[in-house]
């Protein structure tokens, strides 16, 4: 599942652990595109598709890959194994899935150890969105085309807009 893929590695990898959770980033791609940023989606489990997922982030840390985006429910492993596996940037997104909610899920990517940092935005496809503009943003410190789409954004967001 590829979209907005160059010939080199997407800017932001999107990894999910299962492909039920493909609903939730529905809105979120619209947002990289509009952003400017490639982008590749993929799933691989940290609990049962590892090797798996060690190649994917190893190919996307050679390609240059800048940003991961990893959605994950319930214990939630796949974000925080993304962030031992590269020294880039990783957004944690909790999915609403079990008994609790996703709450379980928001826990476990905010309580990284130290020295493996994973950001962490708000459950289910709200925080889906807010990873897309916390990537543009962490890549907009270096590409003035990117904080150009983020500026129109925000103004965008400030009449009103969604």
């Amino acid at each position: 599942m590829a979209a907005g893929k160059t010939a080199s590695a997407p800017r932001v990898m999107v990894l999910l652990g299962s492909a039920s959770d493909l609903p939730v980033i529905e809105k979120m791609l619209p947002l990289l595109e509009r952003f400017g940023l490639t982008y590749e989606v993929q799933v691989a489990s940290a609990h049962r598709q590892h090797d798996k997922l060690r190649r994917i982030v190893a190919q996307a840390d050679k390609g240059g890959t800048e940003v991961f985006i990893a959605l994950a429910g319930m214990a939630a492993h796949l974000p925080g194994v993304v962030a031992s596996l590269t020294g880039r940037p990783v957004i944690g997104v909790p999915v609403a899935s079990g008994p609790l909610a996703g709450v379980d899920a928001l826990l476990s990517i905010v309580q990284m150890p130290p020295g493996v940092p994973v950001a962490t935005v708000a459950v289910g496809s709200a925080g889906a969105r807010n990873a897309a503009c916390l990537a543009a943003r962490m890549i907009a410190l270096k590409d003035s085309g990117v904080a150009a789409a983020v500026a129109d954004y925000r103004r965008e967001l400030a009449r009103g807009g969604s």
